[in-house]
């Protein structure tokens, strides 16, 4: 994904909050540190005391399912249509946010609706 999947100005990570998207480097594997988009969406309480945060990755390979959510280009500085992938929600060290935020919090309805993709996927029925 790289620089390409924001619009705008890189700024440096500052205040962290929810509903911002970050360039993140996830670990998912040990030999697999690729960076990409993520929302963060731990409270800002947590974000400002905490070594960490919780954020869903973002993806621009739009396979719908009940744990994702499309969020359009535009929103949060993305570029591209992403989908948030709600299953993949994660606890990442702060060190391992690069770059952000990018454009300011996502709209309040979508964030709505990545609560309840992330309450499907742990099996929460709303």
């Amino acid at each position: 994904m790289g620089k390409n999947c924001f619009a705008g100005r890189w700024k440096t990570v500052g205040i962290i909050r929810r509903g911002e998207i970050y360039l993140v480097r996830l670990p998912n594997q040990p030999s697999d540190f690729k960076e990409r988009p993520a929302l963060v969406i731990s409270l800002d309480a947590r974000n400002q005391y905490a070594n960490d945060v919780l954020v869903v990755p973002l993806s621009t390979t739009l396979r719908p399912a009940p744990t994702h959510v499309k969020i359009p280009a535009g929103e949060g500085g993305l570029k591209e249509d992403s989908m948030a992938k709600c299953e993949q929600i994660t606890t990442l060290d702060k060190s391992f946010l690069i770059r952000g935020p990018f454009a300011g919090a996502l709209d309040i309805g979508y964030l709505r609706e990545i609560e309840k993709a992330i309450q499907r996927a742990i099996g929460i029925l709303a």
